[in-house]
This record gives C-alpha cells, structure tokens and sequence, in this order.
C-alpha cells in the first residue's frame, strides 16, 4: 500500500543514524523519524506505525505521536492562534494545523471550537482543514435502520439541538430531549438511530431505542443494588445527573426500568430508596 501523508502508515526501517531511522515510503523515498520518537528497540528491518506530515520546512517527517484526526475525517478542534494566513488549530502535533481564510465559513477567533475536515492540499502537499463542510456531507443515500449504532461528533447547537456528523458521513440532529447530559462541541460520542425521516433527515439517540434499552440496563439495576446491600437512594426522584454518572442512561429509561423490575416483583420503591426483593 502507498504511504499516505496525513495518515496512519506502518512502514519499515531501513536505515539508522544518532538522530533518528529512515523508513521506506515506497514512492515517497526515505522519510526520517526522528530519535525522540523512536520506539526503544527499534532496528533495521523492522515495520513502525507512524504518522507522517511535512514539518514547519515543508519536509517529509514521520512520528509516532498521533494527532487528534487525520486526512479524511472530521474533527471539534480549537483554534490557538489567528493571524494573516489563518486560523491554526491545536490537533496533538508540534504543527499546529492550518485553515486558511478562503477555507472558514465563518470568521474563527482564537480560543473557538469548530467541526472541521482535515484534507490533503493536492497541490502542496500540505494538511490543511476546512469549516466549510456541509457540501461534504449526505452526498449518498443513509444506509441506515432505526436503532443502529453509529459513531457520532457533537456540532452546532441549535434551537432544537445539536447538528452532529455521522460516521464522517451524514448530517444527523440530536433533540435537546434526547441529549440528557452535557455536550460539547466537538466531542466523539456513540449513538444510535432514532428516525429515518422521509425528507432524507435523521434522528439521534444517545441511547438505544425504544424498550431494548429499558431490557439492558435492568441486570445492571440488580448488581448494583446487590453491591450497594441491596438498596440504594437513587430512586425515580434522583436527578437525571445522578442517574446517569451510575447508569449511563436517561431519567425516563431508568424510571421505566424500576417501573419494570417493581412489576416483576424484583424491587420495592419507597420515597427515599429502591430495595431489592
């Protein structure tokens, strides 16, 4: 496989030197690592993943630290730094990374987060990001069904929620009454399909739907009243906060759960806590 600058790539050592090895890029020649990022015991003839970028000379440079995203995905960044070229955001590399003016949307200011696509500059070679994203997604028809996982990134909030990219694919909306706990921009969360609407929008959950949900979590209902000594405070009346720093769950789920395991003759529910039967 072709080495892939901006990207993850497990190339071989061929060469060692006092300030680092070279690695075999196929076409791209021989790339340095440099020492401080030489894994001890590494030798010649032996495969490093690393990524590889060009450094603040424009030149070829691999390392085995890891940025928060690569070529080809989507990212919540935070801009530390605005001047004539541009926005640059802090993405977990000694280069801080690039979106130009021509490539904001909307004017960044220094300290802001924003959804960006990281991408290759053909011409350049540089790895540079764009906030003008839209046009990037929902170019193909959602191959999804209501209560699929999905990995999801937290964008925009809205008057009715948040706006949140699918898969590094889709435009999908979270509903402030689906999103019970807090968010924020640019967090990577998994979810799950709510609804498949016909105008081609789709509905998030931040947890299963529909009574699947209630079902998963009544086991872990019963072993943490069993680790407690069989009772615990946190009744139907416990803040939706409380609820899910245990649970991971919603007020309503975890109310309809207790309601489920009270049917079932598996529980008691007093005002001040729930005991095991």
């Amino acid at each position: 496989m072709a080495t892939q600058i901006g990207r993850l790539n497990t190339l071989r050592v061929v060469k060692e030197k006092d300030f680092g090895v070279y690695l075999d890029a196929g076409d791209l020649g021989e790339i340095l690592l440099p020492k401080r990022y030489v894994p001890k015991g590494l030798v010649v003839d032996q495969d490093v993943e690393v990524f590889v970028y060009l450094d603040s000379d424009d030149k070829l440079i691999a390392t085995t630290d890891f940025p928060k995203a690569q070529v080809g995905e989507f990212a919540g960044l935070t801009a530390i730094e605005v001047n004539q070229v541009g926005a640059f955001f802090d993405w977990g590399l000694p280069k801080d990374l690039l979106v130009p003016f021509s490539q904001q949307k909307n004017r960044v200011e220094e300290g802001e987060t924003h959804l960006l696509f990281i991408y290759l500059d053909n011409i350049t070679n540089r790895i540079v990001a764009t906030t003008r994203i839209d046009a990037l997604l929902n170019r193909e028809e959602a191959p999804y069904r209501v209560g699929d996982k999905v990995s999801i990134i937290i964008g925009d909030k809205t008057n009715i929620g948040f706006k949140c990219v699918i898969d590094d694919r889709f435009w999908g909306v979270l509903f402030f009454e689906d999103a019970f706990r807090q968010l924020r921009k640019g967090e990577k969360t998994v979810g799950f399909i709510k609804q498949m609407r016909e105008d081609g929008k789709i509905d998030l959950s931040l947890q299963e739907v529909g009574y699947k949900k209630v079902r998963n979590i009544l086991d872990d209902i019963l072993q943490y009243l069993d680790e407690k000594g069989g009772e615990s405070p946190l009744t139907d009346k416990a803040s939706p906060e409380a609820i899910y720093a245990v649970f991971k769950v919603s007020k309503a789920t975890y109310k309809k759960a207790l309601g489920a395991l009270y049917k079932e003759k598996k529980i008691s529910l007093t005002k001040e806590k729930i005991s095991k039967l």
